[in-house]
């Protein structure tokens, strides 16, 4: 498991998987309310505890946020609720009705589009996202005081690239994106009538890092880099 620090107590815990030919990553935020966003799938759960315990007291986790329900976003979600007795999920209101409150061991926190919360020194906005980058409850989560927009599996990059990158990942977005409709995950993510609405409220976030689940950490000017995602998508999509 890979460690770095891509912003002041925002850390990325990745491991490569090299039978998917991808790098799956967990992000840690150290704070008085710790949150956890990803918490990976169930198999991996040791390894992603064993990262988190060189950071904190995994015990102390407060917040395990994820953008939509899958096995990479909350596999090991009871694992880490049985652990860490003060921790609660949060996520969309919808994901929280229609999946997590079922499937988890205790209820989630269901966030509305623009709600916030507090972890002590940061701020998180919810940001209700349907359909982008998958699912009609994906959301994501942006960390107002360091402008760090967890985008999940947008910005995806196939291979074992470098953790934290200040150059242009488009070119490798692109490639994952083509590489992919010829495959069994063509309709990996779509592209509908609400996507460019979708993006029109992340640019307008301004983030100066994106914590991206599969490939790089971008930090640089994030408002082009949305846009240039939403130009590929619409091309390729």
């Amino acid at each position: 498991m890979n460690i770095t620090e891509i912003a002041p107590d925002v850390f990325r815990l990745s491991l490569f998987v090299p039978e998917a030919d991808l790098q799956f990553s967990q992000f840690l935020v150290r704070d008085d309310e710790p949150l956890l966003f990803h918490t990976g799938m169930r198999g991996i759960f040791p390894q992603v505890r064993e990262a988190v315990e060189k950071i904190i007291n995994p015990a102390e986790v407060r917040h395990i946020g994820f953008s939509h329900f899958e096995a990479d976003e909350c596999g090991s979600l009871n694992e880490w609720l049985a652990i860490a007795p003060n921790a609660a999920p949060v996520c969309s209101f919808v994901g929280a009705v229609v999946s997590v409150n079922d499937f988890a061991a205790r209820p989630a926190r269901g966030m509305n589009d623009g709600e916030t919360f507090s972890t002590g020194k940061y701020k998180f906005r919810f940001v209700k996202t349907p359909h982008l980058p998958h699912g009609w409850e994906a959301g994501v989560l942006f960390e107002e005081t360091n402008r760090v927009l967890f985008s999940s599996d947008l910005f995806h990059q196939s291979g074992d690239v470098e953790a934290r990158t200040e150059n242009d990942i488009i070119g490798r977005v692109r490639e994952t994106l083509v590489s992919y409709q010829a495959s069994p995950f063509a309709d990996y993510m779509p592209y509908s009538r609400q996507t460019e609405r979708n993006f029109q409220k992340l640019i307008a976030l301004a983030p100066e890092t994106i914590a991206a689940m599969h490939g790089s950490t971008f930090t640089g000017d994030g408002t082009q880099a949305l846009r240039d995602m939403h130009s590929v998508m619409r091309e390729v999509l």
